[in-house]
């Protein structure tokens, strides 16, 4: 998970761009793209001592419902860390926060809001340590999603030892403050970010999270025209920059 040490160093925005420039990444649909991601997530579980209590395998139902996107992340083309990330409506509120948090997701959904969720973040236990950009690469999607569906908060159900991660990054809100997750055996927290209003600040920290439409298009879209879905996807942080700079150019 996020290793919070790395957020005072000045140059770390300039070299997670740079890093951006060598990932890919995949919409997970395929059976041995599945398999890979059930592997990694085991790999990295067992590793963080996070397996869940009995299970009895790294893929579940949720997987495949038709509102969640199974991302795999490719640096110099090896797979090194995947998420889950989940749009949910009033009118379909299947997610991973609903299991563990049920009163806190409803009470957003009742109240009108639409949310993105992301969940079973996993990265390679080997090189995370070494590659201080893995979560902020791999929780890229979870922006672009926010964006593409214009979600009001994204949630983050995490270890309470994480939580300042994502205060400091995505500026989150404590909606419960922990509970026991008994499928995990844990202490859990949900945090929550004003999704349109957290965006300007965290574009301008952090132009990583920067994304085009046709990108976004490409990971989320489901519609006829991506009846096979891209291998991978390359992504348009720099060139969205790009174009952001030369707007207000011109707008000055």
């Amino acid at each position: 998970m996020p290793n919070d040490k790395t957020f005072s160093d000045e140059d770390f925005s300039s070299r997670l761009l740079a890093t951006l420039d060598r990932v890919e990444y995949r919409r997970i649909e395929s059976h041995e793209d599945f398999e890979d991601i059930a592997r990694l997530r085991f790999k990295a579980y067992k590793a963080r001592g996070v397996l869940p209590v009995a299970a009895s395998s790294m893929l579940d139902d949720i997987d495949f419902d038709d509102h969640a996107y199974v991302f795999g992340v490719y640096y110099y083309e090896e797979l090194v860390s995947t998420i889950r990330v989940h749009h949910v409506t009033a009118e379909h509120r299947v997610c991973q926060s609903s299991g563990i948090f049920p009163d806190a997701v409803d009470a957003f959904l009742d109240a009108g809001m639409t949310l993105v969720d992301p969940a079973r973040f996993a990265a390679d236990p080997e090189i995370i340590d070494e590659l201080p950009a893995i979560p902020y690469l791999t929780l890229r999607p979870t922006v672009m999603a926010a964006i593409h569906f214009d979600a009001d908060r994204v949630l983050q159900h995490i270890r309470p030892a994480h939580a300042a991660f994502y205060r400091r990054v995505f500026a989150a809100d404590t909606v419960v403050a922990r509970r026991m997750a008994d499928v995990y055996g844990f202490d859990l927290t949900l945090l929550a970010s004003r999704a349109r209003e957290v965006r300007p600040g965290l574009m301008r920290r952090f132009p990583l999270f920067r994304s085009e439409a046709f990108e976004r298009r490409l990971m989320f879209d489901r519609s006829s025209r991506f009846d096979i879905p891209p291998l991978t996807i390359l992504p348009t942080a720099r060139l969205a920059g790009r174009l952001t700079s030369a707007e207000t150019a011109f707008v000055t």
